[in-house]
């Protein structure tokens, strides 16, 4: 045997540092997005499973501090959870039953609006100080046709997926029912029930993480919500003021888009401004574009930073890249989920990193002996599934 046997540390010696680091990180990285690979193709298989789930989860977030409330005025939990679900449900169908239905019936004249809109842009192009001709025009129109119909089975695959029979459609609604009812009534067992495999050391912390998440959720669904109720007044009496007609459908569309945060808001005050660009000049137009411009800056200023909160503030680049992620693999219901998920996300993890996280899910895991605690005795906002 030789005398000169390389040994494995000597190996590892002649690899330089800078390399070792990068391997290390790389196949961690893999890892976790091969993890993250195999979770979207699962929810993708069980869309029809998870998005009622999912729709269920941001509606008891909406309706569970109402729970909450009439838990403590002594009223009995499954009283309560029918009292909340069957007028909250009607409250929030009535809403956007009207909403739907005013920017229904105005869709048609909202179409003829911006058909004239585009033919103005496109005559302004061509004879404007651009002087663009006219086979360049329909070249770049052409593209982005081509581009919507190309992506036109995406953008609309995830707002279809639990739609494309009668039959699926009635199985999802009664899926998020039920969930829905169970949330509301037996949330905070059903989120022990699932932290419990977890080891001692580490459950206390994770039931603390889920709970301010499950409340950065009903923060975020309930300043949602205000916001969007802002935005279509706002922007709505801005519109009537100027003179732009379709102020009606205009202002349903800017509180459908509102749930959508910034693109939703960009492509509806769009719409707003062609609509005044054809319909009373480029003057209305630019007026339009004051107001959207002046409401936008006070939503994103005044009302989501004091409706929502820091704990639930996220980068608008961390939003625009959750959107477009969410569009990619859910089409239009993966953008409505995207921000919700992610700001119940940040605020989980940030839980799990402080550095005091740990000493205040020991002081309350102190009380968790698997049975169901009050949820409006753990403080802040009642979650009832964490």
């Amino acid at each position: 045997m030789s005398a000169t046997k390389v040994t494995n540390s000597d190996e590892a010696a002649r690899v330089p540092p800078a390399i070792r680091l990068t391997a290390a990180i790389g196949w961690r990285i893999l890892i976790i997005f091969g993890m993250l690979y195999a979770l979207g193709w699962l929810v993708g298989k069980l869309s029809v499973v998870v998005i009622p789930v999912a729709i269920a989860l941001l509606l008891s977030a909406l309706l569970a501090p109402a729970v909450s409330m009439l838990t403590r005025m002594r009223v009995p939990r499954g009283v309560a959870t029918a009292v909340v679900l069957v007028g909250g449900l009607a409250a929030v169908g009535g809403i956007l039953s009207f909403v739907i239905n005013a920017f229904i019936i105005g869709l048609p004249d909202l179409q003829r609006q911006l058909t004239a809109s585009l033919n103005t842009i496109r005559e302004w192009l061509a004879n404007g100080p651009l002087h663009l001709g006219q086979e360049q025009i329909n070249n770049y129109i052409g593209q982005v046709g081509t581009w919507l119909e190309d992506n036109q089975q995406q953008l609309t695959s995830g707002a279809l997926a639990t739609a494309t029979t009668v039959g699926n459609f009635l199985t999802g609604m009664l899926l998020m029912m039920f969930t829905l009812i169970f949330f509301l009534h037996d949330g905070r067992r059903i989120w022990l029930f699932l932290i419990n495999p977890l080891p001692d050391s580490v459950r206390p912390r994770i039931d603390l993480a889920g709970s301010r998440g499950f409340e950065s959720l009903v923060g975020y669904i309930r300043a949602t919500g205000l916001v969007a109720v802002g935005d279509a007044l706002g922007i709505g009496l801005g519109l009537a003021i100027i003179g732009v007609p379709l102020v009606v459908p205009l202002a349903a569309l800017v509180f459908l888009a509102a749930f959508i945060p910034i693109v939703g808001a960009v492509a509806s005050g769009a719409v707003a401004i062609l609509v005044a660009l054809v319909a009373n000049g480029p003057i209305a137009a630019l007026l339009v574009l004051a107001v959207v411009l002046g409401v936008q800056q006070l939503e994103g200023n005044v009302l989501q930073p004091l409706l929502i909160g820091r704990a639930v503030r996220l980068h608008p680049l961390a939003v625009v890249l959750a959107i477009s992620i969410g569009v990619i693999a859910g089409g239009i219901i993966g953008a409505l989920l995207a921000v919700p998920v992610m700001a119940m996300l940040n605020s989980a993890v940030r839980s799990l990193a402080s550095s005091s996280a740990e000493e205040e899910a020991s002081g309350e895991g102190d009380e968790d002996d698997g049975t169901e605690p009050d949820a409006d005795e753990r403080g802040g906002t009642a979650a009832p599934l964490a």
